[in-house]
C-alpha cells in the first residue's frame, strides 16, 4: 500500500458496496516523501496499530463513524480490550480510490463529478494548534502561498508559537507529492457541497480536541495532525486510514518533536537532504528521479531511542503495558534531547 503499512484486500470495494481489508503495520518509515528509508524501527508497526485502534474506538464511542472493525489476533477480529498481546494487523472497511488523471504538471479531478458514494475523498485535512520549528507553514508564508490573515496574525509567527484559534489546512492525497490547497479548490476537486465541507471541518475539530486531551494526559504537547475521510454507501462521512499516532500527528516534549520527526532532524543535516530539496525546487513532480544520493542509516542509539518512544507512547496513551522493559516516555525523550 505504501512505505509504512501494507494492505491486504479481502473483499474489493464496488461502486455501491464497501469492501473489507487488513492493514498490516510495518516497522518501515518514510520522511520527506522519499518512501521506504534504509532502517526499520523495531516494534513501530505494532505500537502504531495499537495507538490507532485506541483512537478509533474513542471516536466510535463519540458517535463518529470510522472504517475500523478491530484488531486481528488468532485469526479473530477483536476490540482492543480483548487483545492479549501487541498486534500489527487491523481489519478495516475499504472504499474505492478514484485517482485523478495526471496531465503534464496538472491533475484532472473531473472523475469525481458524477460520483455519489463509496469513495475516498482525495484530501488530507490538517489541524494546526501551533507552529513548531520545521512546520511547512513558515516556508509557505515566506513564498506567499499563505497570508498572516489566514491565521488571524498581525506579525510573522515565531517557531513554537501557539495559535489563539486552531488553523485547518488541506492538501491533496492522491498526487505524486502532497500539494497544499485553498479551501475553494479543495471543495471543487472533491466535488463537496457546502454542508459536506462544513461537516469535515466540524468532525476534524472534534477529533483533534480529543487527541489533544489524550496527549496532555501523558505530558505531551499536541502540535498538529492529519485526518482522511471517505463517503460510505449513503454518502455519510467516515474517518479512514489512521489517526492519533506518532506518524499521523506531531507531538512535542520540551519543544523536542517525537517519533520520525526526530529522524527528520537528523536527516536535515545530511547531503542527501540538501540534494532532495534542490531536486524538489527544480521539478515538483519528478524530483525523486533527480536525487542521486541515498539516505544514510540512522545512528544505532538514535534508532533504538525512536523505537522506545513509539512503544512508550502506545503503553501510556492506552494505559496498558504492551511493551515491557520500556522506560517512561519522558525519560526516553530526555535522552533524545541530549543526543540531538
Amino acid at each position: 500500500m505504501g512505505s509504512v503499512k501494507d494492505l491486504i484486500v479481502m473483499e474489493k470495494p464496488l461502486k455501491g458496496k464497501t469492501g473489507r481489508g487488513k492493514f498490516i503495520f510495518s516497522d518501515r518509515y518514510s520522511v520527506f516523501d522519499w518512501g521506504e528509508m534504509p532502517d526499520h524501527i523495531s516494534n513501530k508497526g505494532k505500537s502504531l496499530c495499537i495507538s490507532a485502534a485506541y483512537f478509533f474506538e474513542k471516536l466510535e464511542s463519540r458517535g463518529i463513524k470510522t472504517h475500523y472493525f478491530g484488531l486481528i489476533e488468532d485469526n479473530k477480529t477483536k476490540k482492543l480490550s480483548n487483545v492479549k498481546k501487541p498486534a500489527d494487523t487491523m481489519k478495516v472497511k475499504l472504499f474505492r480510490v478514484l485517482k485523478p488523471q495526471q496531465e503534464g504538471n496538472f491533475y484532472n479531478y473531473s472523475s469525481y463529478k458524477p460520483e455519489e458514494n463509496n469513495f475516498l475523498i482525495p484530501l488530507e485535512i490538517i489541524y494546526r494548534k501551533s507552529l513548531p520549528e520545521g512546520s511547512s507553514v513558515f516556508k509557505r508564508l515566506k513564498e506567499g502561498n499563505l497570508k498572516l490573515k489566514d491565521f488571524d496574525l498581525q506579525e510573522a509567527p515565531l517557531a513554537g508559537q501557539i495559535l489563539e484559534k486552531p488553523f485547518l489546512d488541506v492538501s491533496t492525497k492522491l498526487e505524486e507529492s502532497d500539494r497544499y490547497l485553498g479551501w475553494e479548490e479543495a471543495q471543487k476537486i472533491a466535488n463537496l457541497s457546502d454542508n459536506e465541507l462544513e461537516e469535515i471541518r466540524r468532525v476534524t475539530l472534534s477529533i483533534n480536541q480529543l487527541i489533544g486531551q489524550e496527549a496532555n494526559k501523558i505530558g505531551l504537547k499536541y502540535e498538529d495532525g492529519k485526518i482522511e475521510f471517505a463517503f460510505d454507501e449513503d454518502r455519510k462521512l467516515v474517518v479512514v486510514d489512521v489517526l492519533g499516532t506518532l506518524d499521523e500527528c506531531r507531538f512535542t516534549f520540551k519543544e523536542m518533536p517525537i517519533s520520525k520527526e526526530i529522524a527528520r532532524l537528523y536527516y536535515r543535516k545530511t547531503l542527501w537532504y540538501k540534494e532532495l530539496i534542490d531536486a524538489k525546487k527544480k521539478d515538483e513532480l519528478n524530483w525523486k528521479e533527480k536525487v542521486n544520493l541515498f539516505p544514510p542509516p540512522l545512528p544505532a542509539r538514535l534508532k533504538e531511542l525512536i523505537s522506545m518512544a513509539y512503544c512508550a507512547f502506545a503503553n501510556e496513551i492506552t494505559g496498558r503495558v504492551w511493551f515491557r522493559k520500556i522506560p517512561a516516555m519522558k525519560k526516553i525523550l530526555e535522552e533524545i534531547i541530549s543526543f540531538i
